[in-house]
């Protein structure tokens, strides 16, 4: 396996989780920033803008490179790519629920 590959993938997985965090930061403590409000439209609108603009942005994470080397006719590079960065995920996912479980 190409080490590259590998750390690249590492790289994608590390920005993933870097903006999966800012985005629980965000909920965590939005009620502070924006009080407590009554519901109305705007909310659920941005929870759905959110959403969209999410997994955009988590989408060009995983799948941007891969697509480039598959659309490069680097096929095996781009499936070991894909794996890799999800493999990368379910361990950082891992790490972080053996850190809620202790």
């Amino acid at each position: 396996m190409n080490k590259k590959i590998i750390w690249q993938s590492l790289v994608n997985a590390l920005g993933t989780v870097a903006y999966i965090a800012l985005i629980a930061w965000f909920f965590f403590n939005g009620e502070k920033w924006l009080g407590n409000k009554p519901d109305n439209f705007f909310m659920p609108m941005l929870m759905l803008l959110l959403l969209v603009i999410s997994a955009t942005i988590t989408g060009a994470l995983v799948l941007g490179k891969p697509i480039q080397l598959f659309l490069e006719n680097h096929k095996k590079d781009a499936i070991t790519m894909l794996f890799t960065t999800l493999a990368w995920l379910f361990v950082f996912s891992l790490t972080i629920l053996l850190i809620l479980i202790k």
